[in-house]
């Protein structure tokens, strides 16, 4: 079941993708309490949006809508560094594969959805892609075990962690800044739920910048899988409905070419993953957006 979010006609809403549409969630379907993908998942509304998603049919067009971010406004954007097997290889330092993983926030604002464009900010000309699996989180938990991980998953998009590479260096002991310049980075084009999937580990994430792949590795690579990242995550900090964890980066950035490749005003990034779909979106300079 692939579930968005969207805005149509000044207002947002969710649905369920179906036939090349949408069935709109907004009309009270679910109650007059739940108007967001965030709250169905809080509510634990999993069983009813399959029960509409066979008995309903589509009452928008797909293509006429706005797609935001599966959960535009989730409370906390978990993002995983340097988790692919060869990520550590690729920093040439030496250094031993990590005993904990790396986590930095990200903010919901960083984040625009399928189709919408990323802006390089006039601060900086090293605009570089990342393509991800996200993770959503349904049911909420601290603590959780390794065992248990997989039963609080709601769902997996995809994600471009979008990042100014100059400014992650700012800092000596973080990288937050490069990580939250304003729609870096984009997230969909939908959630595919938790039931679609037989297992995490043999998940495939592709990336391409204007029809060339620059991306591409299995989450058999992963240094650390999903159900250890749910794990060490939920025991600093409780983890809700509609949280994102974005999994890791493979190699193949734009900033590991000789010279870079960064991202230009024009360029199309796609971040493909099998199983959930293709997120798309084109780079335009911020300044130019603004005046649009």
């Amino acid at each position: 079941m692939k579930l968005v979010s969207f805005e149509a006609q000044g207002a947002e809403s969710f649905g369920i993708v179906r036939d090349g549409g949408v069935i709109d969630l907004g009309r009270g379907r679910l109650g007059p309490e739940i108007s967001s993908l965030r709250e169905a998942l809080a509510a634990g509304c999993e069983a009813r949006l399959r029960e509409i998603a066979r008995q309903a049919q589509p009452d928008l067009d797909l293509d006429g809508l706005r797609l935001l971010p599966p959960i535009p406004r989730p409370e906390k954007i978990i993002c995983v560094g340097v988790n692919y097997g060869k990520r550590n290889e690729e920093y040439k330092d030496g250094t031993p594969p990590p005993k904990y993983p790396s986590v930095f926030p990200r903010f919901p604002g960083s984040l625009v959805g399928h189709g919408a464009p990323l802006l390089r900010p006039p601060e900086s000309q090293q605009l570089d892609y990342e393509g991800e699996i996200a993770i959503v989180i349904g049911r909420p938990g601290r603590r959780i075990a390794v065992a248990d991980a997989h039963r609080h998953i709601a769902g997996l998009s995809c994600l471009n962690e979008g990042t100014v590479r100059d400014w992650v260096r700012h800092g000596k002991f973080n990288v937050t800044q490069g990580k939250n310049f304003d729609a870096s980075g984009s997230m969909g084009p939908w959630l595919v739920t938790a039931d679609e999937f037989d297992g995490y580990d043999k998940l495939e994430v592709i990336t391409r910048v204007n029809g060339e792949q620059r991306q591409r590795d299995t989450t058999a690579n992963l240094m650390f899988p999903f159900d250890f990242l749910i794990h060490y995550i939920s025991t600093w900090t409780t983890l809700q409905s509609g949280d994102v964890i974005s999994t890791g980066t493979p190699i193949g950035a734009g900033v590991r070419f000789d010279p870079p490749r960064f991202l230009q005003a024009g360029d199309r990034v796609e971040v493909e993953v099998p199983g959930i779909g293709v997120l798309a979106n084109v780079v335009a300079d911020e300044r130019e957006a603004d005046h649009a």
